[in-house]
């Protein structure tokens, strides 16, 4: 399906404590995510409180935003695995179609 010549695809979000994010990189590679993008020192307000997003002492300290975007055909098995991730540790998933203008990028 496309939209305007675009490729549907699957665009994943977690925020998640810098401690958990080698976990979530691994989740990436064993899906066969072909990159993703990072930002650090994430703030906002959810769940448990205002989160702010300088670090105290470390990376680890403060939350993470990693995106990536795949395939449909890739995206349930990784929503399976990072659910049961976020089922152990603290974070947030959202999950969105999106559409892109190269395709290939992501296969």
């Amino acid at each position: 399906m496309s939209l305007n010549g675009l490729t549907k695809m699957t665009k994943i979000e977690l925020v998640v404590p810098g401690e958990h994010v080698p976990a979530v990189r691994d989740q990436f590679r064993g899906a066969g995510v072909t990159g993703f993008t990072s930002v650090s020192g994430v703030s906002g307000l959810g769940h448990h409180g205002y989160h702010q997003g300088r670090l105290l002492f470390n990376q680890q300290a403060a939350l993470e935003l990693l995106i990536t975007v795949v395939p449909d055909t890739k995206s349930e098995a990784l929503i399976a695995g990072l659910r049961r991730l976020l089922d152990e540790t603290p974070g947030v998933m959202f999950v969105t179609d999106t559409y892109v203008s190269r395709p290939e990028y992501f296969s």
